[in-house]
């Protein structure tokens, strides 16, 4: 009985050696070695599991390479350098062996095959599978079946329609002249069109108005091209109301209507201060007793009840200065014998006081 039982012992202690020192062979399909489009210069050593490869490396799945001998805990190159039309994101934590990168091209970019995104997987050679991927510019879909268009013809027409092949465009001038030519064209099968593209017809102005009390400064011509500028002065005494300078148009007009020379109005008091500019002021202390078109006199009225000064405003236009009604004009007994009793240096009346 003794014999048999230390039989028994010494079977299962071979056979639970054998189980431990079993090889493990890497699990999952792996497709058989094959370099015939593959642009790897070298492949790891083959092997068929873990006991051929030495302590350091096991036997993996490594692409095109089928399984071989591979340091796990090789990396490929990361970060990538940056692109202008593609972005790189790792899929895995790290960039060791298997793991996956994902390359994605930008907006408005493509690959060669058409899509606009790969996956690039990190081999045992420390190199990503695949070549660099090139992203290049999206063609528009019709860009190969379209009639050009020059970009003279664009800066001169505002275009309706599509210059694809088998639809017609109609032309309108953007300065809004007449057109010469067929406003209508067709872009044929051969991407030609069926017309020469029309022209747009001369545009010129007029010449301008004289003005009166001033001078038109230009050359002088029986018509005036597209850009032309013409300026205005006024004679002396005269002060311009309006544009000094104006600008022939594309349509065929000025770009504005010409200006007035408009005359200064002498001012409507002798023997009574007034407001000018804020200061106030005897007429004859003004040069020429008179202000320039625009300017604004005040006058001052005396209360119709009461001992005190009122103020009324008026404006000079083209030579016109007229005195306001309340307004009115001191003796010269009143001027000469009692100055500090005119209307315009009494107290003005209090803001309750004015009617």
């Amino acid at each position: 009985m003794d014999c048999a039982l230390l039989l028994l012992l010494t079977l299962w202690a071979l056979v639970g050696s054998v189980s431990l020192q079993t090889p493990r062979v890497t699990t999952g399909s792996c497709a058989p070695r094959n370099l015939v489009d593959e642009k790897r210069k070298s492949c790891p050593r083959p092997c068929k599991s873990d006991r051929d490869c030495g302590n350091k490396r096991q036997c993996l799945c490594d692409g095109q390479c089928g399984l071989s001998c591979v340091v796990p805990g090789r990396t490929c190159p990361w970060p990538l350098p940056p692109s202008d039309n593609s972005e790189a994101r790792l899929l895995h934590p790290t960039s060791s062996f298997d793991a996956l990168l994902e390359v994605r091209c930008k907006l408005g970019f493509t690959l060669p095959n058409g899509l606009d995104v790969t996956i690039r997987r990190c081999q045992g050679d420390r190199q990503w599978s695949g070549d660099v991927p090139i992203c290049t510019d999206i063609l528009p879909p019709t860009a190969s079946q379209t009639c050009s268009l020059p970009e003279e013809v664009t800066n001169t027409f505002s275009i309706l329609g599509n210059a694809t092949v088998g639809t017609s465009i109609h032309y309108s001038c953007l300065s809004g002249a007449d057109i010469v030519g067929s406003s209508e064209n067709f872009c044929q099968d051969n991407k030609t069109w069926q017309y020469p593209h029309p022209i747009c017809k001369e545009v010129y102005c007029q010449p301008p108005r004289e003005v009166e009390q001033g001078y038109v400064v230009a050359v002088q011509k029986t018509e005036y091209e597209v850009g032309f500028d013409i300026h205005y002065l006024c004679k002396r005494n005269f002060l311009l109301d309006g544009p000094q300078k104006v600008t022939c148009l594309s349509n065929g007009s000025w770009s504005a209507a010409p200006p007035h020379c408009r005359a200064r109005c002498p001012i409507p008091a002798e023997r009574s201060r007034v407001v000018i500019g804020g200061e106030k002021r005897w007429p004859f202390d003004v040069t020429d007793a008179v202000v320039p078109h625009g300017e604004s006199v005040t006058f001052f009225c005396k209360h119709p009840h009461k001992q005190c000064s009122l103020t009324a405003t008026q404006t000079c236009y083209d030579g016109e200065l007229h005195p306001p009604a309340c307004y009115l004009e001191p003796t010269w007994l009143q001027y000469k014998l009692f100055p500090h009793r005119l209307v315009s240096e009494i107290d003005a009346c209090e803001p309750g006081d004015v009617e």
